[in-house]
């Protein structure tokens, strides 16, 4: 499954990156692939590009703050969550957008 997404906190500091991390190994350990950009104070890392976005089975938006650029997966599968569940439950979270594809 190609699942991407962005990860966003309220301070944009380190449940960020903590939030990415976790969704990334958790999606990995069942052999998906995912690529989650960072939204914080720094601004935009690991920019997800318009090939990712179409081709994505799943968007995951692991977010306590508004993000930029939301539209852009406008017509896709989308969750969202607070970070404090992907740093939590990552394997629990990848495991639902499993679930939420084959329900198609």
């Amino acid at each position: 499954m190609k699942i991407v997404g962005v990860s966003a906190c309220t301070v944009g500091i380190a449940h960020t990156y903590i939030a990415q991390e976790k969704i990334e190994n958790a999606a990995k350990k069942l052999g998906d692939e995912v690529k989650i950009e960072t939204q914080g104070t720094i601004g935009v890392e690991n920019e997800l590009t318009d090939e990712e976005v179409k081709n994505a089975d799943i968007v995951l938006l692991a977010v306590d703050v508004k993000i930029s650029g939301e539209e852009r997966f406008a017509g896709k599968r989308i969750v969202k969550v607070p970070t404090e569940v992907a740093i939590k439950s990552p394997n629990k979270l990848v495991a639902k957008l499993h679930e939420v594809v084959a329900a198609k």
